[in-house]
């Protein structure tokens, strides 16, 4: 029977040794491997106690972010939950009642904001898409635990405080997004 291609490869039956039966240069390769790793400097620290150093541009934990008077910045618009790859964002949207105006910016916005930070990737597509700049990605590691629920962020986790002195500082990220740079 002839073979449909050229590309036959011709095998060697060639002897081995009593050293390569044995496997003793691979074992002694492999102990040599391990020596070498034993004494170099470990890449592992000690995280609550050593933290390392981020980038400027370190797409950590998400915020929502007021406006300077105070009020939240989200609309409730859905273009952040629209341009999430992980669909990982959702929210109801309702309307301003009278006497809340100092809390909202328009007269929409989110009752209720959810981010399941089990699905998040952390691309920064939300900032990128949100036209109110209301969400960002801060320099905050992500906390972990052990309960899945604990990972659904509402509302009441990600708006940062009303005060000035409980506010996030995103302003590198703010230029970064603007610029494309993301």
């Amino acid at each position: 029977m002839q073979s449909l291609t050229n590309r036959s490869k011709v095998v060697s039956n060639k002897h081995l040794s009593l050293a390569e039966r044995l496997y003793l240069p691979a074992i002694f390769g492999g102990l040599r491997i391990t020596f070498k790793h034993m004494f170099k400097k470990k890449a592992t620290i000690s995280y609550p106690e050593e933290q390392r150093d981020h980038g400027r541009l370190y797409r950590g934990q998400h915020v929502l972010k007021r406006d300077e008077q105070g009020r939240e910045n989200c609309t409730a618009c859905g273009l952040c939950a629209v341009a999430c790859p992980a669909e990982a964002i959702t929210m109801v949207a309702g309307e301003r009642k009278k006497g809340e105006e100092h809390l909202y910016r328009e007269e929409k916005y989110a009752i209720e904001y959810n981010i399941n930070m089990l699905r998040c990737i952390f691309c920064g597509l939300c900032e990128e898409a949100c036209p109110k700049d209301a969400i960002y990605l801060t320099d905050r590691i992500a906390e972990s635990n052990y309960q899945r629920g604990q990972f659904i962020f509402t509302k009441d986790k990600l708006v940062e405080g009303i005060d000035k002195s409980d506010r996030i500082d995103v302003s590198d990220r703010r230029k970064a997004v603007r610029k494309g740079a993301m």
